[in-house]
């Protein structure tokens, strides 16, 4: 198990928030669970989202909220049983305040029951399915990312406006792979060639490849993170099928653009933040993150850091009071924060209300690769299951 504590004390908060009172500093300092996929083919998702928040916490001075901070860093190694037991010794070994994570929907569907009945805040940075936007919404659960189905709603609807008559749709078969193709179809009315969903961890699409080839469809649509979205673009360009538009969300990235380089270069993808958006705050964030970590911050780390901005601004709200826990929810569901992406807020169903943006991989001057924003397909959108919540 991958475990790391740290533990610091210092001067208060000197950004996101001005001076705080003497009852926030409290004897208990606050303490955060941070839980990622930090081993296997995925880890370069959860080292951004861990790195992400990390940075924050780093530019607050390990105080948030006006707290000393201490953060417990644990590997969910992508097992959702493993990831439940060690949501367990978070909450009840660790007593920790908050749980921030995970990258994948299947361990946020294990591990939100525990977190949440302990009578905890769970902010999940990245997965964001569509039970706990809707019938499933829970009070103690938050999303700073957005509901899955959304970005790829980006790459439907562009698909649609550009006029592709027949489309093929590529994912894992797991609970945001399925949200991934019902995001597509929500804004796309045209013909679905076919639909595809392929083991969690595949790494060779020979198979799929000769299919498209067959289907000629007018796009291909693909949710393929890590190393499975490395290897579908490499081999999609080895098989010859360039002249077939590539359309992605979470496939080509910066998490993965390090390894596909040139071979990524001008597919399109959908997003709620790039390296290159018109924000000040994001434009610092970016450029700090490279200086501390010397890689290209992609949307996990933007969404952790906003996570932890979330936090210090909830705790705040409450002047550090760590037993308040309805004033804590509230100062959550306020979101009164300068969000990396601009405009954001949290909707009814906490889950956030903010930009999507059709973006291109492209390579930098400097030799490096990131996504850029080519337009915007939806302002301050919320997601469709929105309705659904009754929330308790």
């Amino acid at each position: 198990m991958t475990l790391r504590r740290m533990m610091a004390i210092g001067m208060a908060a000197i950004l996101f928030g001005g001076a705080v009172t003497a009852e926030a500093a409290a004897d208990k300092p606050l303490k955060i669970g941070l839980m990622f996929t930090l081993s296997g083919p995925a880890a370069v998702l959860g080292e951004q989202g861990r790195d992400g928040f990390l940075l924050a916490a780093d530019i607050l001075k390990n105080k948030l909220g006006g707290l000393d901070t201490e953060i417990i860093v644990i590997d969910d190694e992508q097992k959702p049983d493993v990831a439940v037991n060690r949501a367990r010794e978070l909450v009840e070994r660790d007593q920790v305040d908050f749980v921030v994570g995970p990258i994948f929907s299947n361990i946020l569907q294990a591990i939100a029951k525990p977190v949440t009945d302990s009578g905890k805040f769970l902010i999940s940075p990245n997965a964001g399915t569509s039970n706990f936007a809707g019938k499933d919404c829970n009070p103690n659960l938050f999303v700073s990312s957005y509901q899955n189905d959304q970005v790829h709603e980006v790459l439907g609807k562009y698909a649609q406006d550009k006029g592709y008559k027949k489309l093929f749709l590529l994912a894992p078969n797991y609970q945001a792979g399925k949200d991934a193709i019902a995001g597509v179809k929500h804004s796309y009315k045209g013909e679905v060639v076919e639909e595809i969903f392929t083991p969690m961890g595949q790494l060779d699409f020979s198979a799929e490849l000769a299919q498209i080839a067959a289907a000629q469809p007018d796009a291909v649509y693909a949710f393929m993170p890590g190393g499975m979205g490395v290897n579908l673009v490499k081999q999609y360009r080895q098989a010859g099928l360039e002249n077939i538009p590539f359309l992605s969300a979470f496939t080509v990235d910066e998490t993965t653009l390090p390894a596909t380089k040139d071979a990524a270069v001008g597919f399109f993808g959908g997003a709620n933040w790039a390296p290159d958006l018109d924000v000040a705050q994001s434009k610092e964030f970016v450029k700090a993150y490279e200086a501390k970590y010397g890689k290209v911050p992609g949307t996990y780390a933007m969404q952790a850091y906003d996570a932890a901005l979330m936090i210090d601004a909830a705790v705040k709200s409450v002047n550090g009071d760590l037993t308040n826990a309805d004033g804590i929810r509230k100062g959550l569901e306020a979101a009164d924060i300068q969000s990396l992406r601009g405009d954001f807020k949290i909707g009814p169903n906490h889950y956030p209300i903010q930009n999507f943006y059709l973006v291109k991989a492209a390579k930098r001057p400097d030799g490096k690769y990131q996504t850029e924003i080519v337009e915007t397909i939806f302002t301050d959108y919320a997601d469709s299951y929105a309705a659904q919540c009754q929330m308790k």
